[in-house]
C-alpha cells in the first residue's frame, strides 16, 4: 500500500523541477492599455495560457518597462490618454534599429481605427487587432508573431 505514496513521492519533484523549467522559458509580454479592465482581461487570458504577463497604463513609461521586463512580445492600445500608441509604436521600433538591438513583435489594439494601413509603413507594428477581440484571435496573433520572432 505504500508504494505509490513512493513513487507519488519520487516523481513529484521531477515535476516540480519540469514546472519551474517551464517558467523560465515563458514567453514574456508587455501589456500597455489606459483601460485597466482591459489591462486586467488580457492579462488573465494571457497568463492562463501560459505566458508571462507585465501590464502598465502609462505610455510614457514603455521603455522603463521595456529594459526592466526585457518583453519578447508588446501589445499597445491606439488611443491612450496622453500618446498615441502609434507613435509609441514608431519610436520603439526605431530605437531598436538605431540599437541594432532584437526586434519586439508590437501588435496595436484597437476599436476606432482600422490599422491595415499602418502595418506597410517603416516602424509600424507588427499586426493589430480590433477591439472587441475575441480570445481566440488575440491567443492567434500572439502565438504567431512569438512564433516567427
Amino acid at each position: 500500500m505504500n508504494e505509490p505514496v513512493g513513487i507519488v513521492a519520487q516523481i513529484l519533484p521531477a515535476m516540480l523541477v519540469n514546472n519551474n523549467e517551464m517558467k523560465d522559458m515563458c514567453k514574456r509580454i508587455l501589456v500597455l492599455d489606459d483601460d485597466l479592465a482591459i489591462l486586467s482581461a488580457i492579462r488573465d487570458i494571457l497568463e492562463y495560457n501560459g505566458y508571462e504577463v507585465n501590464t502598465f497604463s502609462r505610455g510614457d513609461e514603455i521603455f522603463e518597462n521595456i529594459r526592466r521586463y526585457h518583453p519578447d512580445l508588446i501589445l499597445l492600445d491606439v488611443m491612450l490618454a496622453n500618446l498615441d500608441g502609434r507613435e509609441i509604436c514608431q519610436n520603439i521600433k526605431q530605437k531598436q534599429e538605431q540599437e541594432g538591438a532584437g526586434k519586439i513583435p508590437v501588435i496595436l489594439i484597437s476599436a476606432t481605427h482600422n490599422l491595415g494601413d499602418c502595418l506597410h509603413l517603416k516602424n509600424g507594428p507588427d499586426d493589430f487587432l480590433e477591439k472587441p477581440f475575441d480570445i481566440s484571435s488575440l491567443l492567434d496573433k500572439v502565438e504567431a508573431h512569438l512564433a516567427a520572432a
